[in-house]
């Protein structure tokens, strides 16, 4: 089985929002950015040496425009197929967010008011559904798709055999990426609990390295250690009524 490399493709700034490329026997691509920046991201993809009609398969994680928002034109591009879950095939399908966002503090509320996270990009329709745990070793990578619900509820990771967990909107670094190595929530989550019981058991798989949508990799321990953390907060939401997700919010 060969060995899976896995490659950062800065989308936004130098780690505001990555996708990766999953080097293989054949090459994956995570994550497909903003609405606009397939190029750029085809032409990452050539500068590490792949042909990017060589893809095999483009894995989007969840139903946030800056993780799907090119991934119509990198299906163009590459002539590989889309994978993702079948619970964020809503706005995969229509080309828009689940609204609301639900803030996970003062970052979130901030960004929930910038008119391009409510904006319509182009759609596109899933050539993989991903349903439940998912081999990627047909298409060259030893790596599996493992759903992690909670940011949305389609939301998904990509943990390859050597224990590297590609985890989008799972985790990430403080401040939308710019405070580097320090885990934190995204802005976002529709249901904070949910995603910290899929963080958890992920964590429970001993990932290496958790390599993030928005910032640099984050070690297993420091996340460990903040989960912690964040379960004693979110319980003391929970207790106090306080807590919300996006099932309550409808």
């Amino acid at each position: 089985m060969s060995r899976t490399k896995v490659v950062p493709i800065p989308v936004m700034g130098r780690h505001n929002i990555n996708a990766y490329l999953l080097l293989g026997r054949r090459p994956v691509i995570v994550d497909a950015g903003t609405p606009g920046s397939g190029r750029r991201i085809a032409e990452q993809v050539a500068a590490h040496g792949v042909d990017p009609a060589d893809v095999s398969l483009i894995v989007v994680t969840h139903g946030h425009i800056d993780h799907f928002g090119s991934a119509a034109e990198l299906h163009r591009l590459t002539g590989a197929p889309v994978a993702g879950h079948v619970a964020d095939l809503g706005p995969f399908r229509t080309g828009r967010a689940r609204e609301p966002y639900l803030p996970t503090g003062r970052m979130g509320r901030l960004m929930a008011r910038n008119k391009k996270l409510h904006m319509r990009v182009e759609p596109f329709e899933p050539g993989v559904l991903v349903t439940g745990e998912t081999d990627l070793e047909d298409f060259g990578v030893a790596a599996c798709i493992m759903p992690t619900p909670g940011h949305t509820a389609g939301s998904v990771s990509v943990l390859t055999g050597e224990g590297d967990l590609v985890a989008g909107d799972l985790i990430a670094n403080s401040f939308f990426g710019l405070v580097r190595g320090r885990p934190a929530n995204p802005p976002f989550h529709d249901d904070p609990l949910l995603n910290l019981a899929s963080l958890r058991r992920m964590l429970d798989l001993n990932p290496t390295r958790l390599h993030v949508g928005h910032g640099t990799p984050l070690e297993p321990d420091r996340v460990r250690r903040w989960a912690s953390r964040e379960h004693r907060r979110l319980s003391r939401l929970e207790a106090a009524g306080r807590r919300r997700s996006k099932a309550q919010g409808d």
